[in-house]
C-alpha cells in the first residue's frame, strides 16, 4: 500500500509549481496545502486514493455523485457540485440522470485516474448514489444515518446501532457499520434492487419512527433542531432518490482530513468519531489489518419483503423492545 506524501512548508513551496502524474492524470500544483494542519497537499489526497481504489471503487462505481469541492483547502470557501462540467478530467465519466421533465449529466468515478481527476479539478468529499446505473430508480443498499446532538455519549450511540442490528437479525438482515469522519455512525444494509425509492423510503422511515415511538428521550426521526437537542437523529431520508452518503474510505472537508471508515461491530467499545480516522491513520489501519470487516459486502443476496413490511407496521416499538433486550444480553 503506498504511503501519502506529507511535506513541509519548504518542500511545499518548491512543489507548488510542478505539474506532477498520478494513474496518468497530470495534477497541477500538486504541493498546493488543502488540510494545511495536517501537512496534506493535493499530492497527499491523489497518494491517499490511490492506495485505497481497490477498497473504494465498488463502492463508487456507476453510481451518480455529489462532490464538495474545496479548490483552495477545506478551511476556504467549498461548495457542492452535482452536474457535470467540461473543465472536469475526461476519465471521470458522465452519468445520465432524469430530473424532472429533463435529463441532467451527472458525474461517477468508475476507476483511480477518475478519482485522481476529481482531486485535480478540488474534490475533497465524494457522496454516491445509493442506486447505481442502469437502475437508478431501484436503490441497492438502506443507509441508517445515526446523526447525535453533540451532548450523546458514545456509549449511547453504540447502543443505538446496536439495537438496529439486532432488529435485523430479528428481520434476517445483515448489516454494516462505518464511521462518518463525523460524530454519527452509519449503518449500511446492501439490498437486492428490486424495489423502487418511495418503497425503499417508507421502511426506512417506518423502523426510524419505530426507535422516536419507543425511546423518545433519546431518538428522534425529525429534521427539527429544537427536537435534535439532547438526542439521537436517525436520518431516513438518505433513503430518498437523489440523496447521497459519504463514500466508505471517503475524505471529509473537516480538520486533519478525516476519512469514513468501514469497521466491525467488534470495534464499538472505543470512541472512533471524528478524525481517529484520518488520511493517515486509514493508511496505517489497512496495512495492519488482516480481515476487511466488510469484506462480504457484495456477496450479500438478500432483499426487503412485504413480509417484513408488515412485521414492521404490525409489532412496531414492541419488536424493536425486544430487539434492545437481545443487545443487552450480549453485553
Amino acid at each position: 500500500m503506498k504511503n501519502v506524501t506529507v511535506l513541509s512548508s519548504s518542500a511545499r513551496t518548491r512543489r507548488d509549481k510542478i505539474t506532477t502524474n498520478v494513474a496518468g492524470v497530470s495534477l497541477s500544483h500538486p504541493g498546493k496545502a488543502l488540510f494545511p494542519e495536517a501537512g496534506l497537499t493535493k499530492l497527499s489526497l491523489a497518494n491517499y486514493y490511490a492506495a485505497v481504489a481497490e477498497r473504494i471503487l465498488p463502492h463508487l462505481e456507476h453510481r451518480p455523485l455529489t462532490l464538495v469541492r474545496c479548490p483552495d483547502g477545506w478551511d476556504k470557501e467549498c461548495f457542492y457540485q452535482k452536474h457535470a462540467d467540461r473543465s472536469v478530467h475526461a476519465a471521470v465519466s458522465r452519468v445520465k440522470v432524469p430530473e424532472g421533465d429533463h435529463t441532467a449529466t451527472y458525474l461517477a468515478a468508475d476507476s483511480l485516474p477518475a478519482l485522481v481527476g476529481l482531486v485535480q479539478w478540488g474534490v475533497i468529499e465524494l457522496h454516491p448514489w445509493g442506486a447505481r446505473v442502469p437502475h437508478l430508480d431501484k436503490p441497492d443498499r438502506l443507509i441508517f444515518d445515526f446523526d447525535p446532538d453533540e451532548t450523546i455519549a458514545w456509549s449511547a450511540l453504540t447502543e443505538g446501532v446496536k439495537v438496529l442490528r439486532a432488529l435485523l437479525d430479528k428481520l434476517e438482515l445483515t448489516g454494516f457499520l462505518k464511521t462518518t469522519g463525523g460524530k454519527g455512525l452509519h449503518v449500511v444494509v446492501p439490498i437486492a434492487p428490486v424495489l423502487e425509492w418511495p418503497q425503499v423510503t417508507a421502511f426506512a422511515k417506518a423502523v426510524a419512527a419505530m426507535f422516536a415511538a419507543a425511546w423518545p428521550e433519546r431518538y428522534t426521526a425529525t429534521m427539527s433542531r429544537a427536537k435534535r437537542r439532547g438526542r439521537i437523529f436517525i436520518d431516513y431520508l438518505r433513503n430518498t432518490e437523489g440523496a447521497t452518503a459519504i463514500a466508505p474510505y471517503g475524505i471529509r472537508a473537516r480538520r486533519n482530513a478525516p476519512v469514513a471508515m468501514p469497521i466491525g461491530w467488534d470495534e464499538l467499545k472505543r470512541d472512533l468519531r471524528h478524525d481517529v480516522f484520518n488520511v493517515e491513520t486509514a493508511l496505517c489501519r489497512l496495512q495492519r489489518q488482516k480481515k476487511d470487516p466488510w469484506r462480504n459486502f457484495f456477496s450479500i443476496r438478500q432483499r426487503l419483503t412485504p413480509a417484513m413490511f408488515e412485521q414492521i407496521k404490525s409489532e412496531g416499538s414492541g419488536r424493536l423492545v425486544e430487539a434492545r433486550k437481545k443487545q443487552t444480553a450480549r453485553r
